[in-house]
């Protein structure tokens, strides 16, 4: 089964964190949302808690098929300061495994120098943070085995996007149509 583990800072962007999750479940991927922040409540960036499946410390990121990472401030900076969550993002990356960020979030991607040369999309203003890399400007932009997203309004288009690549065009098309939103997104 295909695994996937969404990190979470205090200040992270709700709709960013739990829609791309609540597609990937839909869709019949093992999503787990892994809590920074020592605590398996988060607090998000307006103030919703959330109680994260796993504590960071006691996470084995060894088996999975996608990192995410949710966009939101300070949620980002959070991820961003977190040396182990750089680590494990650099770490994905380098062994030709997908990685996500969205808004804010490819910040994390820019620090640990993983964009250079790649196409990537960020909340405007952010871009300055994707060091080296070209801003697309685009909802959802997929770079080989980057996948970035703009924000909150993108952050069902990012999901599927992700569904998608996890497991199949149809599966992405059959979650859209459960959902009733088949007519109003696409995933590029």
């Amino acid at each position: 089964m295909v695994k996937v583990y969404q990190f979470l800072a205090t200040g992270f962007e709700e709709t960013e964190a739990l829609a791309p999750v609540d597609i990937l479940r839909r869709g019949g991927v093992d999503v787990r949302t892994v809590s920074i922040t020592g605590t398996e409540y988060v607090e998000s960036a307006h103030h919703v808690i959330v109680k994260a499946d796993l504590l960071f410390e006691k996470a084995d990121l060894s088996d999975a098929d996608l990192l995410m990472l949710p966009g939101g401030m300070p949620g980002a900076s959070n991820l961003n300061a977190h040396q182990g969550v750089c680590e494990a993002v650099l770490n994905q990356f380098n062994s030709g495994r997908r990685v996500g960020a969205i808004c804010a979030a490819p910040m994390v991607l820019g620090s640990i120098g993983i964009l250079k040369g790649k196409r990537a999309t960020c909340y405007p203003g952010f871009e300055k943070y994707l060091d080296g890399a070209e801003y697309t400007r685009e909802l959802c932009t997929v770079d080989g085995n980057i996948t970035t997203g703009k924000g909150p309004a993108a952050a069902f288009i990012y999901g599927f996007c992700l569904l998608a690549q996890l497991t199949s065009e149809e599966k992405a098309q059959e979650v859209k149509e459960g959902m009733l939103i088949n007519e109003l997104i696409t995933c590029h």
